[in-house]
Protein backbone atom coordinates (compact mmCIF):
# COMPACT_ATOMS: atom_id res chain seq x y z
CA UNK A 1 0.00 0.00 0.00
CA UNK A 2 3.16 2.41 0.86
CA UNK A 3 4.26 1.15 -2.50
CA UNK A 4 1.60 2.23 -4.72
CA UNK A 5 1.20 5.79 -2.68
CA UNK A 6 5.05 6.25 -3.47
CA UNK A 7 5.01 5.62 -7.04
CA UNK A 8 1.32 7.99 -7.07
CA UNK A 9 3.32 10.57 -5.35
CA UNK A 10 6.26 10.61 -8.05
CA UNK A 11 4.36 9.88 -10.80
CA UNK A 12 1.52 12.79 -10.50
CA UNK A 13 3.60 15.19 -7.98
CA UNK A 14 2.32 16.34 -5.00
CA UNK A 15 -0.12 18.97 -5.98
CA UNK A 16 -2.25 16.78 -8.57
CA UNK A 17 -2.50 13.99 -5.74
CA UNK A 18 -5.08 15.40 -3.43
CA UNK A 19 -7.22 16.27 -7.01
CA UNK A 20 -6.66 12.56 -8.04
CA UNK A 21 -7.64 11.54 -4.28
CA UNK A 22 -10.86 13.58 -4.47
CA UNK A 23 -11.93 12.50 -8.03
CA UNK A 24 -11.49 8.73 -6.60
CA UNK A 25 -13.36 9.58 -3.50
CA UNK A 26 -16.31 11.12 -5.38
CA UNK A 27 -16.14 7.80 -7.93
CA UNK A 28 -16.60 5.21 -5.14
CA UNK A 29 -19.34 7.08 -3.42
CA UNK A 30 -21.49 7.48 -6.58
CA UNK A 31 -20.84 4.02 -7.39
CA UNK A 32 -21.89 3.01 -3.73
CA UNK A 33 -25.21 5.10 -4.41
CA UNK A 34 -25.53 3.32 -7.95
CA UNK A 35 -25.28 -0.24 -6.16
CA UNK A 36 -27.50 0.66 -3.19
CA UNK A 37 -30.06 1.92 -5.90
CA UNK A 38 -30.16 -1.32 -7.76
CA UNK A 39 -30.01 -3.30 -4.86
CA UNK A 40 -33.65 -1.71 -3.89
CA UNK A 41 -35.03 -1.79 -6.87
CA UNK A 42 -34.36 -5.35 -7.25
CA UNK A 43 -35.67 -6.13 -3.47
CA UNK A 44 -38.86 -4.21 -4.81
CA UNK A 45 -39.01 -6.33 -7.91
CA UNK A 46 -38.81 -9.47 -5.46
CA UNK A 47 -41.38 -7.56 -3.25
CA UNK A 48 -44.04 -7.01 -5.91
CA UNK A 49 -43.68 -10.89 -7.00
CA UNK A 50 -44.22 -12.14 -3.72
CA UNK A 51 -47.13 -10.23 -3.10
CA UNK A 52 -48.74 -10.95 -6.40
CA UNK A 53 -47.91 -14.63 -5.82
CA UNK A 54 -49.90 -13.93 -2.36
CA UNK A 55 -52.65 -12.46 -3.70
CA UNK A 56 -53.13 -14.89 -6.67
CA UNK A 57 -53.35 -18.25 -3.74
CA UNK A 58 -55.78 -15.76 -1.64
CA UNK A 59 -58.28 -15.22 -5.01
CA UNK A 60 -58.27 -19.14 -5.70
CA UNK A 61 -59.17 -19.68 -1.98
CA UNK A 62 -61.42 -17.39 -2.30
CA UNK A 63 -63.23 -18.89 -5.19
CA UNK A 64 -62.70 -22.37 -3.87
CA UNK A 65 -64.83 -21.55 -0.55
CA UNK A 66 -67.21 -19.98 -2.67
CA UNK A 67 -68.01 -22.61 -4.78
CA UNK A 68 -68.05 -25.08 -1.90
CA UNK A 69 -70.51 -22.56 0.23
CA UNK A 70 -72.40 -22.11 -3.71
CA UNK A 71 -72.62 -26.12 -3.38
CA UNK A 72 -73.99 -26.72 0.32
CA UNK A 73 -76.27 -24.59 0.09
CA UNK A 74 -78.20 -25.54 -2.77
CA UNK A 75 -81.59 -26.90 -1.29
CA UNK A 76 -83.61 -29.51 -3.31
CA UNK A 77 -86.37 -31.25 -2.11
CA UNK A 78 -86.07 -35.18 -2.21
CA UNK A 79 -87.52 -37.17 -4.83
CA UNK A 80 -90.13 -38.67 -2.88
CA UNK A 81 -91.76 -35.91 -1.19
CA UNK A 82 -94.56 -34.86 -3.60
CA UNK A 83 -92.70 -31.21 -4.04
CA UNK A 84 -92.02 -30.33 -7.90
CA UNK A 85 -88.84 -29.81 -8.27
CA UNK A 86 -89.49 -27.31 -11.00
CA UNK A 87 -92.21 -25.63 -12.95
CA UNK A 88 -92.59 -28.27 -15.44
CA UNK A 89 -92.71 -31.21 -13.10
CA UNK A 90 -96.08 -29.00 -11.54
CA UNK A 91 -97.12 -28.88 -14.85
CA UNK A 92 -96.48 -24.99 -15.76
CA UNK A 93 -96.14 -24.75 -19.42
CA UNK A 94 -94.28 -21.42 -21.71
CA UNK A 95 -97.79 -20.57 -22.24
CA UNK A 96 -98.73 -20.14 -18.33
CA UNK A 97 -95.84 -18.17 -17.58
CA UNK A 98 -96.35 -15.80 -20.52
CA UNK A 99 -100.03 -14.86 -20.23
CA UNK A 100 -101.03 -12.13 -17.47
CA UNK A 101 -103.18 -14.24 -15.01
CA UNK A 102 -107.09 -14.01 -14.90
CA UNK A 103 -108.47 -12.57 -11.51
CA UNK A 104 -112.20 -11.63 -11.62
CA UNK A 105 -113.37 -8.25 -10.67
CA UNK A 106 -115.41 -9.39 -8.22
CA UNK A 107 -112.70 -11.37 -6.18
CA UNK A 108 -110.73 -8.06 -6.63
CA UNK A 109 -113.73 -5.78 -5.06
CA UNK A 110 -114.39 -8.38 -2.30
CA UNK A 111 -110.56 -7.90 -1.24
CA UNK A 112 -110.18 -4.14 -1.06
CA UNK A 113 -110.40 -2.83 2.19
CA UNK A 114 -113.63 -0.91 3.44
CA UNK A 115 -113.32 2.31 5.09
CA UNK A 116 -114.53 2.02 9.50
CA UNK A 117 -115.58 5.48 8.99
CA UNK A 118 -117.28 5.71 5.91
CA UNK A 119 -120.73 5.98 7.76
CA UNK A 120 -120.04 8.62 9.71
CA UNK A 121 -119.16 12.01 9.47
CA UNK A 122 -117.03 14.07 12.30
CA UNK A 123 -115.66 16.48 12.53
CA UNK A 124 -112.11 17.41 13.63
CA UNK A 125 -111.33 20.81 15.17
CA UNK A 126 -107.40 21.98 15.45
CA UNK A 127 -106.69 23.55 19.19
CA UNK A 128 -107.22 27.10 18.96
CA UNK A 129 -103.06 27.76 19.66
CA UNK A 130 -102.16 31.84 20.47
Amino acid sequence: MIFIFLLALIIFGPRKLPEIGQEIGKALAELKRASNEFKAQLENEIEQVNVEEERKKFHDKAQELMQETQNAFTIQPPAQSGVARSLGDAGVTAEDIQKPPSVPVESVQSIAPQDPLAGEKSELKAPNVQ
